[in-house]
């Protein structure tokens, strides 16, 4: 019997809606349809049947728990009450009473139970309270997980129907967030107020995460269903078909900017969604972590743009197994990818991001950091093991290695790729608001180091032996340790130090090192890194100039001129190395690498070197310990240049000093200098010469300024403290003398004799007459001080004095 449909105009727009989706041409209407769709209409209704059941029990469950609480609260409001009546009675009946003793007896005892009893009353009722508050937020949380958990059931069961209902779903998940939320509220109020319900937080968080542990798993195979729909990931084949020209990025056509209509409003509202858990789930750590050190931990990654990327870099990894020996081609590829889609971030996907209010996250930087987070796992778990087996079978001690030049390409490549990705994250102003470390961690390949320190070791390892095997033809090359140098670009400070290029070459090594470690992302790797392979070029620098300068010293004992300019040259590029080094160390990349920060390296630096101190009081930075040799080193060959000069002098000086009697003739006529004294002389000036053209100004000043000192010293005890006497003409003799041996220093001081005290002063005394001489002996120090003796002790001066003999 045919069954007449009710007239379109009493049904629903949902059943309109329903039918309209389900009868799309008249071949759906015939029987065995029909039958499928009463089967599949039945079974939903008895699922919902089964749903109703459910909630009526467990809403009758929560109905009987209230009247408990309920019945509890009111017995207690009861007793309460019943206390407050007698308490008023007495207090009615101590106002009553007489006057006579007997009865200002008892009143003064109802008076003490009443004060003894209303403590115990205000604690009963406000424990009462609390029993209340707490029976009011458990019955609320209650509710609330509950359908929490019925929504995450119920989207779970419809899941697994063969057709569901998509508008049902969604409602089902928001409904389902926003318990979410009301729950994460009232139990950060709970753990502000009574942090002492710990039970009943703990017990909220275990359901409420069982329930997202149903939720999410859901949310995203959503997600990744609708990224399936409108083409996500992008076909990489007209991707890979322009690595190389990069100008024909804008053939490539983004499924985000095509995705339009229902498609696009669902996959909006499964992002957001989405978005909605994760600023949950933080919410909730950091409620849990509140008191310990979780900030470090609490910026992870968007989960909606990794479901992006994911995909995309599984696609990618098929090629990249093709590619393993030119690894170039994944590094363009990948850049290519993210350079393309990088915009579209912004555009579509940052304004659902705010509406989440989704603090902290900026899609663009998120989708840089995934890209290069995918390609960073890539390399640690395909690349590097592949490139560290060659390493291990292609070394030879006799030949260079290929795996050795292919990691060093490989780094390359990983240094190219971020200085280039880097900028496509640098728009965001997200970048800003955390610290260096954890941004470049985040966008950078050089971060597979932070989890393999031992790589980051077998790559420094490499990367000096690469460098110290370009170095030894340099140091080969004799022109290199000459005071002029090849090509029109120097380090700053070459000329000053007058330095030879060997310095130069070695610290553009050690400069080109550094660049290469500033992508790092920790400041601990880098100053590890340059520690590990800057300090060892700059020790092998050290150790070429001390083996020049042990060579001139055997071969010549530094008696030669060619053996004092030898020495001038390693000099001088110790000097210059060490300002350059010192400029460096000024540097803000060097000052971040101070050891208190914590390094493990500097402090066993610091344990082998426990007198290197604090340098500048800025402690042990990371070249002091290298700056420390090189002190160390100029003034050891400063100070044995000027013991053979002094040395070389005083061999020449004893026949001056022999001529004993010379003091006490007469001066010839024309003589200007002692005859045998001009040898000593035009010794100490050829040497002064050689000097200052190799040495730099800075050592050839110590140079000539500590020989004066020998000289006056040696002077001083080979002539006037050895006995000898002084005629009127004798002093003329030796003034005239010094003065020519003062004349040498003059080029580079205006009083030379100032760096002769001893002579000098010893000339003055020479010079007085008798009755002034003779006063010495009578005054003492009070007349050494008047006459501006300082640096003569009252016997040498007495002594002095005596060698002058006067005639009548």
């Amino acid at each position: 019997m045919a069954v007449n449909l009710p007239p379109i105009s009493d049904l629903s727009s949902s059943v309109i809606s329903y039918l309209n989706n389900t009868f799309y041409t008249p071949h759906d209407l015939n029987l065995s349809e029909s039958t499928q769709l009463v089967s599949d209409l039945e079974a939903q209704c008895h699922a919902l049947t089964h749903s109703l059941a459910d909630l009526s029990r467990r809403l009758h469950c929560s109905l009987a728990s209230y009247n408990s609480f309920s019945d509890r609260i009111g017995d207690d409001f009861n007793r309460i009450n019943v206390q407050l009546d007698d308490l008023k009675s007495k207090s009615s009946f101590s106002r009553i009473l007489d006057g006579n003793g007997g009865e200002r007896e008892g009143l003064g005892k109802a008076e003490q139970a009443v004060a003894e009893e209303l403590p115990a009353l205000a604690r009963e009722v406000a424990r009462v309270e609390t029993v209340r508050i707490y029976a009011e937020t458990a019955l609320k949380l209650d509710a609330l997980v509950g359908d929490i958990e019925d929504a995450a059931s119920s989207v779970l069961k419809r899941n697994l129907i063969r057709h569901p209902t998509t508008q049902i779903s969604e409602d089902l998940r928001l409904s389902a967030i926003n318990s979410l939320k009301l729950t994460e509220d009232i139990l950060t109020s709970v753990a502000e107020s009574h942090p002492q319900w710990v039970r009943l937080v703990s017990a909220v968080d275990l359901r409420a995460d069982r329930a997202l542990a149903t939720l999410r798993p859901q949310v995203i195979a959503d997600h990744r269903a609708l990224l399936a729909s409108f083409g996500w990931p992008p076909p990489l084949s007209t991707l890979s078909s322009s690595i190389i020209d990069a100008t024909r990025s804008s053939e490539v056509q983004n499924p985000l900017f095509t995705m339009h209509g229902e498609i696009k409003q669902k996959y909006c509202e499964n992002f957001l969604a989405l978005c909605s858990l994760q600023q949950l789930q933080r919410r909730r750590k950091s409620r849990q972590l509140e008191g310990y050190k979780w900030d470090f931990a609490q910026h992870q990654p968007l989960w909606a743009v990794e479901e992006l990327v994911n995909p995309v870099s599984l696609a990618c990894q098929q090629h990249f197994a093709k590619w393993v020996e030119k690894p170039e081609f994944i590094f363009a590829l990948v850049y290519k990818i993210t350079r393309d889609y990088v915009d579209s971030m912004d555009e579509l996907l940052q304004p659902l991001i705010d509406e989440a209010m989704l603090t902290g996250y900026s899609c663009r930087e998120e989708w840089v950091s995934a890209m290069v987070t995918s390609l960073s796992t890539y390399l640690s778990k395909e690349i590097f093991p592949t490139y560290i087996s060659q390493l291990c079978t292609q070394s030879t001690p006799t030949s260079p290695s290929q795996g050795r030049m292919a990691w060093l390409h490989l780094v390359d490549l990983m240094i190219v790729f971020d200085k280039r990705v880097r900028p496509l994250a640098v728009h965001s102003e997200i970048l800003n608001l955390f610290p260096e470390d954890r941004t470049l961690q985040r966008i950078s390949t050089l971060s597979v180091f932070s989890d393999r320190p031992d790589w980051l070791d077998l790559w420094a390892e490499i990367e000096l032996g690469n460098a110290l095997e370009k170095l030894e033809p340099e140091i080969e090359d004799q022109e290199n340790w000459t005071a002029k140098t090849r090509g029109p670009v120097h380090l700053l400070g070459f000329e000053e130090y007058k330095s030879p290029a060997i310095s130069s070459v070695f610290l553009q090594y050690v400069s080109s090192i550094i660049d290469r470690c500033q992508l790092l992302p920790t400041i601990s790797l880098r100053s590890r890194f340059v520690r590990s392979v800057g300090a060892p070029i700059i020790q092998r620098l050290l150790d070429c100039l001390l083996t020049k300068c042990l060579e001139a010293e055997g071969l010549t004992a530094l008696a030669g001129d060619d053996a004092l300019i030898k020495v001038s040259c390693s000099i001088n590029s110790a000097r210059h190395l060490k300002s350059i080094l010192h400029e460096w160390s000024e540097d803000v990349i060097f000052l971040e690498m101070d050891p208190k920060q914590g390094s493990q390296l500097s402090m066993s630096v610091e344990k082998e070197n426990p007198n290197m101190g604090e340098v500048q009081g800025q402690g042990i930075g990371i070249f002091d310990a290298e700056i420390g040799k090189m002190d160390e080193f100029t003034r050891e060959w400063v100070d044995r240049i000027i013991t053979v000069v002094l040395r070389g002098f005083d061999a020449k000086f004893r026949d001056y000093t022999k001529g004993r009697k010379q003091w006490q003739e007469k001066v010839e006529e024309g003589l200007t200098v002692t005859q045998s004294f001009l040898t000593s002389l035009d010794y100490l000036q050829g040497k002064m010469w050689v000097l200052e053209e190799g040495l730099n100004g800075l050592d050839f000043a110590a140079v000539w300024r500590n020989s004066a000192t020998g000289l006056d010293r040696l002077i001083f005890n080979g002539i006037l403290m050895s006995n000898v006497k002084f005629s009127e003409d004798g002093v003329e003799r030796f003034a005239g003398d010094m003065d020519i041996l003062f004349g040498i220093f003059r080029p580079w001081c205006l009083r030379p004799q100032g760096f002769f005290p001893r002579v000098a002063e010893s000339l003055k005394l020479l010079k007085m007459d008798q009755r002034q001489s003779k006063d010495l002996f009578v005054r003492g120090k009070e007349w050494m001080k008047d006459n501006g003796i300082r640096h003569l002790t009252i016997a040498e001066a007495e002594k002095v004095v005596r060698s002058r003999v006067f005639l009548n």
